[in-house]
């Protein structure tokens, strides 16, 4: 699993070592000794969760509605009302042309929804997810003037999604306020909208 640019060592840290404690198709779990900006003396000690960079979608049809997909999230144990999201899988995952291009397809396999001719695919940056633990950052789009596509979705089975549902921005608005959506991807893209003024 590749480091992403994000999180490469810059000016003032250096990684000095990193163990492998555990690896698989999704994770890559290391040890780490780091030195950071303030502790130049002797490195931290860390373990430390890579892995791949995702996109997260904001898909808002021509009427304004914002479409979301229900999705079961067997470590939490719920069904949760989500944007449409997924993992950046090619090896060049800060490339903009390929982060964009998992954003369309994660669009089209999750909800059924594609952009139109003259819509557009809005890049709002990126988050981190818990960084406290891993590196994982999710790169952030608004998709503007989406419709459902003939083909529908195609999400794969392993996914868990169980429903897909246009919504208006006042019942989503209400949905965050009540804690029903507390996701960190949804409440995240939801919050940098609002920052931006495009909701």
């Amino acid at each position: 699993m590749n480091k992403s640019l994000i999180t490469a060592d810059k000016e003032g840290w250096r990684t000095v070592s990193e163990k492998t404690l555990y690896q698989d198709k999704n994770v890559h779990v290391t040890a780490q000794e780091v030195f950071t900006p303030s502790r130049q003396d002797k490195p931290a000690r860390w373990t430390v969760v890579h892995r791949k960079a995702a996109v997260v979608v904001a898909p808002v049809t021509p009427e304004g509605k914002l479409v979301l997909v229900q999705q079961e999230r067997i470590p939490v144990r719920a069904l949760l009302w989500e944007f449409p999201a997924g993992q950046v899988d090619e090896e060049d995952s800060a490339d903009d042309a390929v982060i964009q291009a998992t954003a369309r397809r994660e669009l089209l396999e999750e909800t059924g929804y594609e952009l139109t001719a003259g819509a557009e695919l809005v890049a709002l940056g990126y988050f981190f997810t818990s960084q406290g633990f891993t590196d994982e950052h999710n790169h952030l789009f608004l998709a503007r003037g989406v419709v459902k596509a003939r083909a529908g979705a195609s999400h794969d089975e392993d996914e868990g999604i169980t429903g897909c549902r246009e919504f208006t921005r006042e019942e989503l608005t209400r949905m965050i306020a009540s804690g029903e959506i507390n996701n960190a991807n949804t409440l995240s893209l939801y919050a940098r909208l609002c920052a931006r003024g495009l909701f």
